[in-house]
This record gives structure tokens, C-alpha cells and sequence, in this order.
């Protein structure tokens, strides 16, 4: 096949697979979820099973389900409380906002200053906690089917050696196979798991923050912070950014706030934003680079992209899922002479493989006749 030919099919298969992802984004994001939930679940139950003699690894499989389980649906209903919560002082909320957007237009010297409602809502008026609210019940039921895929991934485990055997008749190919999965199963929970732990110091520290502060639902917002910071940069920002913007419309203002008249909470933002900015800025600059040291190797340019371009074809859950699928596309490339460039530029420091198992040699010959 000449080089023409060769960078054609190139283009035509990577049309395809963009059109299958994306038109199967319902399907293929939930199925994401579920198989990195998955990994979650079996490294914690391999830790389980490493800190104890007494426990097998059954039974701390069991255990981790349980718990991981047990966490999701709390999350869950933590979510739920918090926007009925907001919801019970909808109105306060809303009567906020308004004199906020009042005195936005009013800088720029117009009286006649639209609603919340006119500006965010049709043409009913539909209330924005009962929008947000049936976003969360949307989730719900995502969380389901995610929770129904595990299952299925776990009953499936047992007869994945002998599949394997079967696929890669040649031992050497398929000792390759077992290599590259167990390296990029090992990346990808080495990174879920340090950034659980990052998020969850970020989350303590803010929650402390926010009830020191005076912050309404600060729980809820802690909960927003835990998540936010599983998305790469832009996550962080937004983790930053949504207390404050709900300390701006917060009905009351603490008395504390130096010189903050009840109508004013522009300084009692700022404070907020300072707070909160601060914990995200100094764990994620100093804390989170050592404990999560070359586990991603990937270029903060590509990060960046890969954000953007699995946010497009999978929405929130690629923009969740957009650092560890790209580790794993940069694994997958770097078995294969011809693909090998690719993981190059996707990687960080130019070696994609790094602790990584090399191409046995004459595999791609072999997997291409």
C-alpha cells in the first residue's frame, strides 16, 4: 500500500470511529463510566485483600462494591437534598438575582432590566430548581445502568483469561496483550485514585471554609468541589468559581463582612472566592504534581485538548473521562510501529511507553497479516 493510499484510510477510519463515538456517545459514555467504576472497585478490592490476611478476594471485592456502592448512592442523595434545599428558598434566590441583575444593567446606565426568569427560562417560567432537579433525577437513573454494567463486567471477569488464550494463539502475542493491559488498568487506577484522594483533601478543606464562612448549603458546594475537580484544569476553575457565585446570591449576608451592607455581597464573594481559590491553587500546585508524579504523562496542551474533544463527542462524562481515555489511547499507540508517532506527541517527556512494556518485536508484522 503506497503512502497516499495509507494516509487516506488513515483519515476515513478516524471519520469513522469520531461518527461511532459520537452517535453512540449514550451507550458508549455510560459503558465508560461503568468500566472505570469497574477498575475503581477491583484496585480497591485489591487493596483490601493486600492489607489483610483474614479477607480474600472475594469478600473484599464484596466489600468494595458495598462501600463504592454505598458512596455513589450518597452522593446521590446528597445532590438531591441540596437542590431541594435551594429550591425551599427558590424564591429568596431568585429575588437576589434580580436585584443583581439590576444593578448590572444599571452600571451601564439601563433601568429597564430583564429577570432571571426572562433571560434563563421559556416562555412558562419554569422554575430553575425544578430544572436542576430533573437533571439530578436524569442522573439517577444513569447511575443505574452504570451500577447494572458493573454487575455484568464482574460476572464476565472469570472467562477473560480464556478468551484471551483464544483470541492470541501465540504465546508471546498474547503475553504482550496481558502486559499492556495490566499497564494501562494500573495507570488509569493509580491516577482515579490520587485524584480522589486530591479531591477529597480539596473538598474537607473547603467544606471546613465555607461553614467558617457563613455559607449557605455548604455541603452541597463541597460535594460540587469533589466532583468538579475530577475534570482536568477547567475543572478546578469551575470548583474555584461556583461557591462564590453562590455566595453572591445568597440571600443573606453574613454580619461579619467588613462594611457589606445586607443588599451588598460583592465582598462577601470575594472573600469566598479568595478561600476556596487559595485550597484549589496550593494543593494543585504543590501536592497534587508529587503524589501524582509521571502517572499521566501527557503534555498540558493535549490534556487540554483531549477535554475539549471528548467534551464534544461525550459531554460531561468525556470531559470526566477525558485524561484516562487519552492515557489509554497513548498506550494503545505505542504498541504499534506505525502509531507510534502519536503516542509520542500525546506524551509528556516524548517515551509514551515509559514503565511500560515495549512492542515484542515482529508483533506488528504479525497483527498485520
Amino acid at each position: 500500500m503506497d503512502r497516499s493510499a495509507k494516509v487516506g484510510t488513515w483519515i476515513i477510519a478516524t471519520g469513522v470511529i469520531l461518527a461511532v463515538l459520537y452517535f453512540g456517545r449514550e451507550i458508549l459514555a455510560t459503558f465508560a463510566m461503568a468500566v472505570f467504576l469497574f477498575l475503581i472497585i477491583e484496585g480497591f478490592a485489591t487493596a483490601i485483600d493486600s492489607a489483610t490476611k483474614t479477607i480474600n478476594l472475594r469478600i473484599a471485592r464484596l466489600i468494595a462494591v458495598l462501600l463504592v456502592t454505598g458512596g455513589f448512592v450518597g452522593f446521590i442523595a446528597l445532590m438531591a437534598n441540596g437542590v431541594g434545599e435551594f429550591g425551599r428558598h427558590a424564591e429568596d434566590y431568585e429575588t437576589k438575582i434580580n436585584h443583581l441583575i439590576s444593578d448590572a444593567y444599571g452600571v451601564f446606565g439601563v433601568s429597564d432590566s430583564p429577570t432571571l426568569t426572562q433571560l434563563l427560562f421559556n416562555e412558562r417560567g419554569e422554575q430553575l430548581f425544578a430544572t436542576i432537579a430533573n437533571s439530578v433525577s436524569g442522573l439517577s437513573g444513569d447511575l443505574m445502568l452504570i451500577l447494572i454494567y458493573v454487575a455484568f463486567l464482574f460476572s464476565a471477569q472469570a472467562g477473560w483469561a480464556h478468551k484471551l488464550d483464544n483470541i492470541f494463539p501465540v504465546p508471546e502475542r498474547r503475553e504482550q496483550v496481558r502486559t499492556i493491559g495490566n499497564d494501562a488498568r494500573i495507570g488509569i487506577e493509580r491516577y482515579l485514585w490520587v485524584q480522589t484522594l486530591i479531591s477529597a483533601l480539596i473538598t474537607l478543606l473547603s467544606y471546613a471554609s465555607l461553614l467558617a464562612l457563613g455559607v449557605q448549603n455548604a455541603l452541597f458546594l463541597s460535594a460540587l468541589i469533589f466532583v468538579l475537580n475530577y475534570i482536568p484544569t477547567v475543572g478546578s476553575i469551575a470548583a474555584a468559581l461556583v461557591p462564590p457565585l453562590f455566595a453572591l446570591v445568597q440571600p443573606d449576608v453574613p454580619a461579619w463582612v467588613p462594611g457589606a451592607a445586607p443588599q451588598d455581597s460583592y465582598v462577601y464573594s470575594a472573600i469566598v472566592f479568595g478561600i476556596v481559590s487559595f485550597w484549589q491553587f496550593s494543593i494543585g500546585n504543590f501536592v497534587q504534581p508529587r503524589m501524582m508524579g509521571d502517572s499521566l504523562n501527557l503534555s498540558a496542551l493535549v490534556v487540554l485538548l483531549a477535554l475539549a474533544i471528548w467534551g464534544v463527542l461525550w459531554g460531561i462524562p468525556g470531559m470526566f473521562l477525558s485524561a484516562p481515555l487519552t492515557v489509554l489511547m497513548m498506550i494503545l499507540f505505542a504498541q504499534s510501529d506505525d502509531t507510534r508517532w502519536i503516542a509520542v506527541l500525546l506524551s509528556s517527556d516524548g517515551n509514551p511507553e515509559g514503565k511500560a512494556v515495549q512492542p515484542v518485536e515482529g508483533a506488528t508484522a504479525a497483527n498485520t497479516d
